[in-house]
């Protein structure tokens, strides 16, 4: 697989790149046809900062308390923070950071001890992947449980424009991918073709069959 991969770069800065590797592959509810591999915005300070500078840029009109990291957006999320802070509405602000926990039945939610800097407050959720909405739909179902306003959503890729009629900015979309796809399994056309799924994929990266 990887010698397929070729990197693209975000037209407004080439420091920040993904990669992207054609292919047949399978989520837990849906079949694409692109592994798009965010590992470097998500462990490399370097592109981690650059991303979170450009991300900032589309918020900062947005007064924001806190904001909400999922699938490994941590790293990214506090240079987003930073960045936030050094301009803008949110200028000198101290933005806090939390991660959900996920429980047996696949549910978010939040300890006691962080659901303070959740209710009532301005929250952004931060995700690194969006292809069908299914996982930032999950995470609004949570946070409209905890009392949260969600004043905007973020993203390292984004196959979605909106959620719950909000926008969903992101520093790459599916415009960047060739022919981008993504199905219901039962409605594959590459499974139809007979064409082998080559990897199972997650937030976490992929797992070759």
């Amino acid at each position: 697989m990887e010698d397929r991969e070729h990197m693209i770069s975000f037209r407004k800065n080439s420091r920040v790149q993904i990669g992207i590797i054609p292919g047949h592959y399978a989520t837990s509810h849906s079949h694409v046809n692109y592994y798009v591999d965010l590992t470097a915005v998500k462990t490399s300070a370097k592109t981690a900062r650059e991303a979170a500078k450009e991300l900032a840029s589309m918020f900062t009109a947005t007064q924001i308390d806190t904001i909400i990291c999922i699938e490994g957006t941590e790293i990214l999320g506090a240079f987003l923070a930073d960045a936030l802070s050094q301009g803008g509405i949110n200028v000198g602000a101290d933005i806090n950071l939390v991660t959900p926990e996920i429980n047996s039945n696949n549910q978010m939610l939040f300890r006691d001890n962080v659901q303070k800097k959740i209710w009532n407050k301005n929250v952004l959720l931060l995700i690194s992947s969006a292809s069908t909405g299914k996982s930032i739909n999950r995470a609004v179902e949570c946070l409209q449980y905890y009392n949260g306003r969600l004043v905007g959503a973020g993203a390292i890729f984004s196959a979605i424009k909106e959620i719950h009629g909000m926008e969903v900015k992101s520093i790459f979309t599916e415009q960047d991918l060739p022919s981008y796809m993504n199905c219901l399994p039962v409605d594959c056309p590459m499974c139809k073709n007979g064409q082998k799924v080559d990897a199972l994929i997650n937030s976490f990266g992929y797992s070759k069959l």
